[in-house]
């Protein structure tokens, strides 16, 4: 938690989950032209093998995948303690190998970092779940998925890109229901699923945690991810600025010790603005209420990121598109230094 990622400016902006595109080489040109951290796509449209939990299932014994995303359980050969492989090869990692195969050709601007995302043990854990697994069996053995790909996926990217700083992200969109009463499995028990999932990152990377639904703040910081993912909160939604700022005093000392906010500024759950001035609104005030609430404005500034809310995968291209053009407009605001002024004064 107290790495510094000094080399990257306030504001940078990095990918969020899928993508739309079907091409591969139109996937990559996009990914290393929209974003200051070039981010290793999926891309579920171009196959089913690469959504996220079809991705993360590949190499358990006894869980079979279908050629359109269907998945079969085999109850009898199932082993939570079992060796996981990660076929680099397989369908399911079609752009995470064109990526690293292609990398050294397309980083001409010489990055000093990329970023990836894997599919929680949480997230995982409800699939396994859905599919008529016991809580017992299902979360133990996605968190074995979990850090197994993610320890081989860290080492292939290493091999492709050298020591290059990898941001490694879990997504967690069933992180929310996970947290409401009645859930098979206590709140401890997630927090300590992602916990470990989290460790299997190298200390030299950079973890972190996305959750696109409702944000629980307490949660996701409990869990000792570096760089927090969260959609800006709802300035009119008077419980979700509520429930960031009870937080507030965990937030500081999160930014404090090193660590980062990942700010989803740009929704893309409905109509896709032309300009950015909403979403900087939105943004603004959200940070404002933090520095108001005690969170050093400059802390704030400088350990903040700008990504899309939410992956764009059931998107057009062309959305895409004007998504990370606005993300790369907040991102210049929050980058310029007088926006430390602006939350001061505010």
């Amino acid at each position: 938690m107290t790495t510094e990622l000094t080399h990257e400016r306030p504001g940078a902006t990095f990918g969020v989950g899928s993508l739309p595109h079907r091409s591969l080489t139109e996937a990559l040109d996009f990914v290393w032209s929209s974003t200051d951290i070039p981010t290793i796509p999926s891309l579920p449209r171009r196959s089913p093998a690469e959504g996220m939990i079809a991705q993360a299932l590949v190499g358990i014994e006894g869980v079979s995948v279908g050629q359109y995303g269907g998945i079969s359980v085999d109850v009898a050969h199932l082993d939570v303690d079992q060796f996981i492989t990660t076929d680099l090869h397989s369908d399911a990692y079609g752009a995470f190998k064109e990526f690293l195969d292609t990398f050294a050709e397309r980083n001409t601007s010489k990055v000093t970092s990329v970023k990836w995302q894997f599919v929680g043990p949480v997230t995982l854990g409800a699939a396994l779940l859905r599919l008529g697994l016991e809580p017992g069996i299902a979360f133990p053995l996605a968190l074995q998925a979990v850090r197994s790909h993610v320890v081989a996926l860290e080492e292939e990217v290493t091999k492709a890109c050298g020591d290059i700083t990898q941001i490694i992200v879990l997504d967690e969109p069933s992180l929310a229901e996970a947290l409401e009463p009645g859930y098979p499995v206590g709140i401890e028990y997630i927090i300590d699923l992602i916990s470990g999932a989290l460790a299997a990152v190298e200390p030299r990377n950079i973890s972190g945690l996305h959750c696109c639904a409702r944000t629980d703040w307490g949660a996701i910081l409990a869990t000792g991810a570096n760089i927090i993912s969260v959609p800006v909160p709802n300035a009119s939604n008077e419980e979700d600025m509520a429930e960031m700022l009870v937080a507030a005093s965990r937030i500081s000392d999160h930014l404090a010790h090193g660590g980062h906010i990942a700010w989803g500024a740009v929704r893309t759950d409905g109509p896709i603005s032309v300009n950015p001035e909403r979403s900087w609104k939105a943004l603004m005030e959200s940070m404002c209420a933090l520095v108001q609430a005690g969170v050093s404005a400059d802390d704030l500034r400088r350990h903040s990121y700008v990504t899309p809310a939410c992956g764009l995968g059931t998107h057009a291209d062309g959305v895409a598109e004007r998504v990370f053009s606005l993300a790369q407009k907040l991102s210049a605001k929050v980058a310029d230094e007088s926006t430390v002024s602006r939350l001061t004064m505010s």
